[in-house]
């Protein structure tokens, strides 16, 4: 399940909304670091709780999709390679994309409320924690998706992921646990049955 040995054809076939989520992340950075306006980009798309105060309110979203560091950007498109996958085949394209976005706005919605007004933030990481949510709901609901092996993978995956959340201050703490708490809500709405999904 989290092994990938596709090639590159195979899984952009199987797997076109995390073909295309990973693309676009890897775009902006791109843009942001080597466009002529790549600055104007960032100050466009970075998550600023102030101006979300003001009401730019896409300020919600395009955090989501904008990395500054190449091991930012790298460490989160090789979260989504070799995790999402398997969500994209359990909940379909459909859901899989509104779990994924709603994840990620959920997060950034409770860092608007918690952090301070100056604060600013990027990344996918409230997203992506929002999958290991949904994976945290299929692990004690619907355990028929996953085997042990599987189980213990994402279970030592998340534990360590947790424990880096708080061993550097620059990372958005409030989003990690809250795009978490935000799959794990999400994944009774979203996560059918391998029946009911026939």
């Amino acid at each position: 399940m989290f092994v990938r040995d596709e090639s590159f054809k195979t899984f952009i076939q199987r797997y076109p909304v995390v073909t295309f989520l990973v693309a676009l992340q890897i775009a902006v950075y791109l843009l942001i670091n080597f466009a002529p306006f790549g600055r104007s980009l960032y100050v466009w798309f970075a998550g600023s709780n102030y101006f979300i105060e003001t009401g730019e309110y896409w300020r919600l979203v395009t955090p989501i999709i904008t990395h500054v560091s190449f091991s930012h950007v790298l460490f989160n498109s090789f979260s989504m390679v070799l995790f999402a996958p398997a969500l994209e085949i359990i909940l379909g394209k459909v859901r899989f994309f509104a779990a994924y976005l709603l994840s990620g706005v959920l997060a950034n919605v409770a860092t608007f409320w918690l952090m301070p007004l100056d604060y600013v933030h990027i990344g996918a990481s409230g997203s992506i924690f929002g999958l290991f949510g949904i994976y945290v709901y299929i692990l004690y609901n619907r355990r028929e998706y996953l085997n042990r092996s599987n189980r213990q993978i994402l279970l030592t995956v998340l534990v360590l992921s947790l424990i880096m959340t708080f061993m550097d201050d620059r990372i958005n703490i409030a989003g990690h646990l809250f795009g978490l708490i935000a799959g794990a809500a999400l994944g009774p709405i979203l996560v059918r049955s391998p029946r009911a999904r026939k």
